[in-house]
């Protein structure tokens, strides 16, 4: 099993920034495709980023284009969200997702994936 932990989340005003990171457990994260999602209260868990195994490849939601960046340190085990220009409708709990693939595509697909973190909650004030 792989664990997965969430860190960085917390409370910001509009405009603002945060980096979430993502740590996961084992020898072969470098293999592992790796996806930050968000569920904001009463919604379903929707994709936010998405990136392959290898960081060559990244998908983003339109409405988070130019403004978050996922990004991974293989050498760390650790995915990150830099989220930039946070607005309140970014507000919502954070999961970081893994699947051990060796795709070249950066999966959006809630389902495909295999872990999951605890999640952190993001919260952007206006």
């Amino acid at each position: 099993q792989v664990q997965l932990v969430e860190s960085g989340g917390g409370l910001v005003q509009a405009g603002g920034s945060l980096r979430l990171s993502c740590v996961a457990s084992g020898r072969t994260f470098s293999n592992y495709a790796m996806g930050w999602f968000r569920q904001a209260p009463g919604k379903e868990r929707d994709v936010v980023a998405s990136i392959d195994w290898s960081g060559g490849n990244t998908n983003y939601e339109d409405s988070v284009k130019g403004r978050f960046t996922i990004s991974r340190d293989n050498a760390k085990n650790t995915v990150y969200l830099q989220m930039n220009s946070l607005k309140p409708e970014d507000t919502a709990v954070y999961y970081c997702a893994a699947k051990s693939s060796g795709v070249t595509v950066a999966i959006r697909t809630p389902t495909w994936y295999d872990y999951w973190g605890q999640g952190t909650q993001v919260t952007v004030s206006s």
